[in-house]
Parts: C-alpha cells; sequence; structure tokens
C-alpha cells in the first residue's frame, strides 16, 4: 500500500555556484529536480510511502537521478531507463534576493515512452492518493492519454485523485493550460493551486470567488496558495485560512509548492483539521525557500514541528 502515487518527469538541474546571472556563471552545481519527483520526495521525508512512476534516458544522469530517489526512499519499480531519449536538464539562475529563473532542455523528454498501456492498474489501486500536475501535459499533449489512464483507474478503486496546476509559462501558453486543467477538474478530489494560477484557469484569484466557482465540480479539498499570504483551504464547504511562516531567509523559492503539497496530503491522510493542514503546508513551504535546492530543503515531520513551535530544537 502506498500513501502517494504520483506521474511525472525529472531531470538535472544545473545551477551558478556563486548565485550570478547564467550569462555569466562558469561553474555550476549539479541537483535533481522535478514537481512530481520533489512532492514523492517530500512525502517520504515525512514518513508516508510514496511511489513515482516515470521515465528516464539511460545515461549517466538518468541512472543519478533513479539512485537519488531511490535514496530518499521512494519507490521506483515504476521508472525505467531508455534509450535514444536523454534525460531531461535545466538550467536554474537563483539570484541573493531569491529569485529564481529556469531554463529547460527537454527535447525528446524520456517520459514521452511513457503510454497508456503501461500504466499498471494494481499499481495506482495499491495507493491512497494519485498526484498529478499540469507539468506533465506541458511537456507534450500526448502525455494526457497517460493521466486519463491513470485517473480513469484511480477512480475505479477510489483513490483520491490530487492536482497541482503548476503553470509553466515556459512551456505552454494560458490558453493552453485553461483548456488543458479545466478537462481535468471534473475528475480532482484535491486540488492545490495558486492564486494566480487559478485566475488563469477560471478567471477568479480571490479564494472565496475561487471556492464558489468550484462548486459544481465537487472537488472535496481545495487549497489555495498565496505566497507570502498563506494560504486558504475549502473543505467539503468548511473554509479556514492559515498566515505564512516567515521564512528565517528566502533564498530559493522553487520546490515550496510542492513542499507544501507533501504536507497537505499529509494532513489529509491522517484526518487532521483544516487549519492544521493548512498551517502543516505552510511550515513546509517556509522551510523549502530557506535552502537552496528543488528538495534538499524538505523537511522531516519533526523539523515541522519545530518550525511551528510545537516541538522543542536542540541545537547541540
Amino acid at each position: 500500500m502506498y500513501d502517494v502515487v504520483t506521474i511525472g518527469e525529472s531531470m538535472i538541474t544545473f545551477s551558478p555556484c556563486n548565485k550570478e546571472p547564467l550569462q555569466f556563471a562558469s561553474t555550476f552545481g549539479k541537483k535533481v529536480g522535478g514537481a512530481e519527483l520533489n512532492v514523492a520526495i517530500g512525502c517520504a521525508r515525512l514518513g508516508l510511502k510514496s511511489g513515482w512512476i516515470s521515465r528516464l534516458g539511460n545515461d549517466d544522469f538518468g541512472r543519478y537521478i533513479l539512485n537519488f530517489a531511490r535514496g530518499e526512499g521512494v519507490d521506483v519499480s515504476q521508472v525505467e531507463l531508455v534509450d535514444e531519449y536523454p534525460t531531461s536538464l535545466n538550467f536554474k539562475e537563483v539570484l541573493p534576493d531569491g529569485t529564481t529563473k529556469t531554463i529547460y532542455y527537454r527535447h525528446k523528454s524520456p517520459v514521452l515512452t511513457l503510454e497508456p498501456e503501461h500504466i499498471d492498474e494494481n499499481y495506482i489501486k495499491q495507493a491512497k492518493i494519485l498526484h498529478l500536475t499540469g507539468i506533465y501535459p506541458a511537456i507534450d499533449r500526448r502525455n494526457i492519454a497517460v493521466m486519463e489512464k491513470a485517473i480513469d483507474i484511480a477512480r475505479k478503486y477510489n483513490v483520491k485523485v490530487s492536482l497541482d496546476p503548476n503553470i509553466r509559462l515556459r512551456m505552454w501558453s494560458e490558453e493552453e493550460a485553461r483548456e488543458v486543467l479545466q478537462q481535468l477538474l471534473p475528475k480532482v478530489d484535491i486540488l492545490l493551486a495558486g492564486d494566480a494560477e487559478m485566475e488563469i484557469i477560471i478567471g477568479e484569484k480571490e479564494p472565496a470567488k475561487i471556492f464558489a466557482a468550484l462548486e459544481k465540480y465537487d472537488i472535496s479539498f481545495i487549497a489555495v496558495k498565496q505566497g507570502e499570504k498563506g494560504s486558504v483551504g475549502c473543505q467539503h464547504g468548511i473554509i479556514a485560512e492559515a498566515p505564512a511562516i516567515p521564512a528565517k531567509k528566502v533564498v530559493d523559492t522553487v520546490g515550496a509548492g510542492d513542499g507544501y503539497n507533501a504536507g497537505i496530503m499529509y494532513g489529509l491522510l491522517h484526518d487532521w483539521p483544516l487549519e492544521r493542514t493548512l498551517t502543516f503546508g505552510n511550515a513546509i513551504g517556509s522551510i523549502v525557500v530557506s535552502v537552496y535546492g528543488d528538495n534538499e530543503g524538505l523537511p522531516t515531520y519533526e523539523q515541522v514541528l519545530e518550525t511551528m513551535g510545537e516541538k522543542e530544537f536542540i541545537e547541540r
């Protein structure tokens, strides 16, 4: 049995060692990135059992990612290394104030070799939550059929379907994102979205208006991420908000939303009250932005409690 299973691409992320603009950088550090894998790692570090479905290039980078994910406790039995499709790369600029810019090199992404018939029904039916993002279909429209197959299996076995729109306008237009993501909403049980993303999808940015507009879809849990303002959630008609927990220092905002998602799913799986679930997610987001890297800052359960002031931190 898996708590969370996710589907998506991972890639190698190169960032300038000296936190300088990409144009002038000459030395780079290598890390692992990818929203869906970040969520799986975030869940594993919290103590959940997570699995990841993907394809990687049969190259040094692909093997590195596979071993990295396995080392983090993520089940990789549904990940394969494929020939003739190089592992995707991205170059991430992180400036001293924490702002980022990303350039992708993912032509002929290995995940294009993942077909609907490759989705293992027995694997997904063992999960409690199937987590998907809008990045996967943005890579190529062919991936929509894979998502739909996974969703159909999940709904057949009462596995909750979670969606983070995760709109990347470097990958597709607002119009394309809106068309695809609106089609997925009726099949979603858990929606974890930024307020700016919801403005693109349904034309509403204020949480109350978002909840009202989504009533027709019967989504059981909706969380609206508002960055430094915190987040607002709606669960079975009950609305609550949780203020952000200030980070010690914002150094890299990438991965904060993925960590938040892992925290929300942890709360849902443990039947926590709505406000506590939101606060837990906010705390993880705060921790992640204070560490360089897409997933290096994803915390353990005990570290989240320390940030929430519920557990004493002993330095030495």
